[in-house]
């Protein structure tokens, strides 16, 4: 994939950027049940309080249901029909075939086209979209759609371009490097996926102007420094000033930039083996 650019026709368009999706297919009559309408809360909790700022509007989406595991579907063969756009995700998805007729959508890892077989098994082929165990995985492929849990369903590795590195495999566990640069032991039973995830220079796109970041459901974002003091410990002073503190912090004086939010007695701390470096 790449990205596309536009003649700047206007301030806007002289700066934005989309992904190039001419390769995909459109217009596709999505199975009934592999496609679900879900509300929106705009940041709301169940108490009708705003916990993620800035979110609302957007245009409407439906939601992909993405078959994350593979499970019931174990040494039966399927092949690609499509490879289409998600909405509510950066990645990619294509729709398979299985032999038994049934009907999935899964992952699309960089290489897999239209009339390609992918399978769940624990023989399988080393090819883009198959699955199988760590520990039937050559050391050094790369991976997605990783299981944390044997049989809980891909957890990690999942957005556009994403992918681990398998380091090494012994004793019953596997050292994956994740894209966060995070050493992490898993279990050699867990299932993954083969390859890369496609459309890489998603990360590439520049947004461009406003309008494109309310259709994807951002409010405005305001400046902690340009309010007043009673509004964010940013605000305050007269005329342009820095921030004035020591370090940035959120609208409730926590701190905003370079700060460890993991809980040091969560159950799984033991399985990281080098925490990543922000």
């Amino acid at each position: 994939m790449a990205v596309k650019i536009y003649k700047p026709t206007s301030a806007g368009r002289r700066i934005h950027s989309v992904t190039d999706y001419s390769v995909l297919h459109k217009h596709v009559v999505t199975p009934k049940g592999l496609i679900l309408a879900k509300g929106r809360q705009g940041g709301r909790n169940n108490s009708g309080k705003i916990t993620v700022r800035h979110r609302g509007g957007g245009a409407r989406k439906k939601v992909r249901m993405v078959d994350f595991s593979r499970a019931d579907k174990k040494d039966i063969p399927a092949k690609v029909q499509t490879v289409e756009y998600d909405p509510t995700r950066s990645a990619f998805i294509s729709l398979i075939a299985y032999n038994d007729g049934a009907k999935r959508y899964i992952l699309t890892p960089q290489g897999l086209k239209v009339g390609d077989k992918v399978i769940y098994s624990e023989t399988a082929d080393i090819a883009p979209g198959n699955r199988l165990q760590i520990k039937n995985i050559p050391v050094g492929s790369f991976i997605h759609d990783i299981e944390l849990i044997p049989g809980q369903g891909g957890k990690i590795a999942r957005s556009a371009g994403g992918y681990a590195t398998l380091q090494t495999t012994e004793a019953g566990y596997a050292l994956l490097k994740l894209p966060s640069g995070e050493i992490r032991k898993v279990r050699d039973t867990v299932m993954a996926s083969i390859g890369q995830l496609a459309n890489a220079d998603w990360m590439n796109v520049r947004i461009g102007k406003a309008g494109r970041m309310r259709h994807m459901g951002w409010r405005p974002t305001v400046r902690g420094k340009v309010m007043n003091p009673v509004d964010h410990p940013h605000g305050g002073g007269e005329g342009h000033n820095p921030i004035g503190l020591k370090y940035p912090k959120t609208p409730w004086g926590k701190h905003a930039l370079g700060v460890r939010t993991r809980d040091r007695k969560k159950y799984s701390n033991k399985m990281i083996v080098k925490r990543r470096s922000k």
